[in-house]
């Protein structure tokens, strides 16, 4: 799971793969090593390196995906994206001047464009397929519209987060 956090207008990147017995967490291209508990709600202890730290997390009441962070003392308020939520079906599809933006999820490369620029497309339209993981993911309009702009062509790599496709 890769997310985007903001800590003090610094964004970081931050990735998370569940191995067994643990995790991996690379966070700003630095990797950790890590053993995870969730003892209780919102609570949580990593072990890195033999050290403990316990976290305790709370939800603002915010829209925006912001937590509070307590770690050792010290607090940090930290907004976070899941890139996920970008595709053109997540609530950031669709801007107040009407144009939407279709993006990955996460990366992989284009194995198909369904539609060319300039088509008219109807919410739920099926306009790029994106295979990550081994899955072929077809992506579709948000709403209905013209396709103003393709930004891949087929055997493309694309990363988490890439606008695909800009649909008026």
């Amino acid at each position: 799971m890769k997310l985007i956090s903001q800590i003090d207008g610094q964004t970081i990147e931050v990735e998370i793969e569940r191995q067994d017995p643990g995790l991996i967490a690379t966070v700003d291209g630095r990797i950790y090593e890590l053993e995870a508990s969730v003892p209780e709600p919102n609570v949580y202890l990593l072990k890195h390196e033999n050290k403990v730290y316990e976290i305790f997390v709370s939800s603002k009441s915010d829209p925006h995906d912001h937590v509070e962070v307590k770690v050792k003392g010290e607090e940090f308020d930290i907004a976070i994206e899941d890139p996920r939520s970008l595709r053109g079906s997540g609530v950031n599809a669709e801007s107040a001047d009407g144009v939407s933006e279709l993006r990955t999820a996460m990366p992989g490369k284009v194995v198909r464009i369904i539609l060319e620029a300039g088509a008219q497309v109807a919410k739920g339209d099926g306009i790029i397929v994106v295979e990550a993981m081994k899955m072929q993911n077809e992506m579709k309009s948000p709403r209905d519209g013209s396709l103003k702009e393709i930004r891949f062509k087929e055997g493309d790599t694309v990363n988490a987060g890439d606008i695909l496709a800009i649909i008026e």
